[in-house]
């Protein structure tokens, strides 16, 4: 398995050493994802590198690196885990307590009143504390992206890293939650137990099948918005790429035969959402039967995958398979996205090279570019859970903010989650009502 590597080589300061590493980088079949100076005196560049590896060229690529007379291995760099170290988030009060009387104010006496006023009409819960503004991020360890199941607390950083993009992105308290149980009805019973703390739930890593009942049930029992990321944020922001890719090329996404290849949890949630939208030709295959038989619910169409590859005009793979889809096979003008992580099931590059007229990764159609603004959204307009008309509002949302050109924008953009939102907010409480101006009469 391939992960993001990131070390350190000095070299002299002189034209061509730096292309002379990226070359030795180049010709051992790695991918190049970042570069950065970390200090440059008078005669030496100290260089910060990030590759996707795994650890069996390490040896290799470190002698090749050494060998060459002008740079130098430096070291292993722990820049990433500095931005780990200690945790990425932390509970912070509001207010400042400068004085007694905010102490008495924000405990006894002056909380009872709060706390009987909440008695008295429990919606005001969201107005007078955090609940409101609180998402629960919710996991068992079963399916990390990229990692698989690695269990409670190796999962955590992954949680606390949703936890940071919700405080950055749309200033929510994401708060991580491990809940361990190997039976359904326990996670169940535990998320269901802790509810009242928050004003949503987010399910995130949860392995298929489990993850499809667990979040049925939740919807069923709570009264707050429950959303799986990597099934419904996922479907967001592959119709949000769909609908500007077809846009490039002049089709019309209804009218198109589309194949999901691999229909576990992100595939299965595109296959829902598309069908949803209103996409009437759907294909599928998966290698397990419950899978078929929830694809079977949308009324897909099974096929093997030769003959998805040869009637589809979008191809959306999500099978963890890489290199499944040989460049021989992608059809001319087909659009291909191909998101497993961290190695598609073709490479986008090549894809294009094969003919097709638009093509992506799982990198650029990450659902981190929606489930902030989802659950903004939900949460302004105070709604009890998410449909499918606030999904299909966020992708088009999603899908206008990209530039022209683009399948979809920059998730740095705090523009683009602020639409997402609203979008949200719109769909379920309506357009706002128009302005009326008095006449001059």
């Amino acid at each position: 398995m391939k992960i993001s590597e990131i070390f350190q080589v000095e070299t002299s300061h002189e034209p061509g050493n730096l292309a002379s590493v990226l070359n030795v980088i180049a010709e051992a079949g790695l991918l190049l994802e970042h570069v950065s100076t970390v200090r440059r005196d008078q005669h030496r560049t100290l260089w910060e590198l990030t590759v996707e590896m795994d650890e069996s060229v390490h040896s290799n690529l470190l002698e090749r690196l050494n060998a060459l007379p002008s740079a130098r291995f430096v070291g292993w760099s722990d820049r990433a885990f500095d931005r780990h170290r200690g945790g990425k988030i932390q509970m912070q009060s509001r207010v400042a307590i400068s004085t007694q009387q905010i102490l008495r104010d924000i405990s006894a006496p002056g909380v009872a009143r709060v706390c009987l006023a909440i008695r008295a009409a429990p919606e005001k819960v969201f107005d007078f504390t955090y609940v409101g503004r609180t998402v629960a991020i919710v996991t068992d360890g079963s399916s990390i992206a990229g990692l698989g199941n690695i269990g409670l607390r190796a999962s955590l950083p992954a949680l606390e890293g949703k936890a940071a993009i919700l405080a950055n992105f749309v200033g929510l308290s994401g708060i991580p939650i491990l809940a361990e149980s190997a039976k359904v009805d326990q996670f169940v019973e535990v998320v269901s137990a802790i509810s009242p703390s928050f004003g949503a739930v987010l399910l995130t890593d949860i392995s298929a099948p489990r993850c499809f009942e667990i979040e049925q049930k939740l919807r069923a029992r709570l009264s707050l918005p429950v959303l799986h990321a990597e099934q419904h944020a996922t479907a967001v922001v592959t119709l949000a790429a769909l609908l500007n890719a077809t846009r490039q090329t002049g089709a019309t996404l209804n009218e198109l035969t589309v194949g999901v290849v691999g229909l576990g949890v992100a595939g299965s949630g595109i296959a829902r959402l598309l069908q949803a939208y209103g996409v009437r030709q759907l294909l599928g295959n998966d290698l397990r039967t419950e899978a078929m038989g929830r694809f079977a619910q949308l009324h897909g169409q099974r096929d093997n995958l030769d003959r998805i590859l040869a009637r589809a005009d979008v191809l959306i793979c999500s099978t963890g398979v890489p290199r499944l889809i040989q460049p021989e096979k992608v059809r001319k003008g087909q659009i291909v996205f191909a998101l497993s992580t961290p190695d598609p099931e073709i490479d986008p590059a090549a894809a294009l090279a094969a003919g097709a007229a638009v093509a992506a990764d799982g990198r650029s159609i990450n659902n981190v570019l929606c489930f902030p603004g989802l659950f903004d959204g939900i949460l302004r307009a105070r709604a009890r859970g998410f449909t499918d008309a606030t999904l299909v509002a966020a992708a088009a949302a999603l899908a206008a903010a990209a530039a022209p050109g683009q399948l979809l924008p920059d998730p740095l953009d705090l523009t683009v989650h602020e639409r997402v939102s609203q979008a949200v907010r719109a769909a379920i409480e309506g357009p706002p009502a128009p302005v009326r101006v008095a006449s001059d009469a």
